[in-house]
């Protein structure tokens, strides 16, 4: 993200999030279960919601699982 190379983010949907918005990304680190103090600020420019659609079986999800794919 920093290098600019990854364009995307995928987060769990339990925030409000629209396009114009601005996030500030915090780096956390697992091992030690606290917060690094790197950031970032980025703006948000497309928001897709998942919830509730039905694009494939459920048989097929559950086996392949969803990508996203960033384009340029």
């Amino acid at each position: 993200m920093a290098a600019g190379t990854k364009t995307f983010e995928l987060r769990l949907a339990d925030f409000e999030c629209n396009p114009g918005d601005t996030l500030v990304l915090r780096e956390w680190d697992p091992d030690k279960k606290a917060y690094t103090g790197r950031s970032l600020e980025k703006e948000v420019t497309y928001v897709v919601k998942t919830k509730g659609q039905q694009f494939w079986p459920d048989e097929d999800v559950q086996k392949y699982g969803f990508q996203v794919i960033a384009l340029k």
